[in-house]
């Protein structure tokens, strides 16, 4: 019975750290473009900031939000360094970088493209 006990305590303090390590990640990594390094998601699509959101804040809703997916973020997770973590307007839950809002686009289709970049002079690349 004592070895069922530690085998039990033992999975639950492996799977509380496995769940702690996966939160740590950051939802982005760097990769090189034709725009120089930017941050992309998990799939390798190019990330985006909007000039007309306020530090902390998405301004892009509705019919903009179609056209510029949000990186959204699961209901559980953590601000850590320079990542952090806005509350949309429908309630969801957006990731965030340095304070900017991040976003893809759909024109984007493939890993790497950057045709946002630029589009009507209020949609930049995220820079790491």
């Amino acid at each position: 019975m004592k070895l069922s006990a530690c085998s039990i305590i033992l999975s639950a303090t492996l799977l509380a750290a496995t769940g702690a390590a996966a939160q740590s990640m950051a939802p982005a990594k760097v990769a090189d473009t034709t725009k120089g390094k930017a941050l992309v998601d998990a799939k390798g699509m190019t990330l985006y900031t909007f000039d007309r959101d306020a530090a902390g804040k998405s301004n892009c809703n509705g019919t903009c939000a179609q056209n510029w997916p949000p990186l959204m973020a699961p209901a559980n997770a953590a601000a850590s360094g320079d990542w952090s973590v806005v509350k949309r307007d429908d309630g969801s839950m957006q990731w965030a970088y340095k304070g900017k809002p991040l976003y893809t686009w759909v024109k984007d289709t493939k890993a790497g493209d950057v045709t946002g970049d630029g589009v009507n002079q209020v949609w930049h690349v995220a820079a790491p």
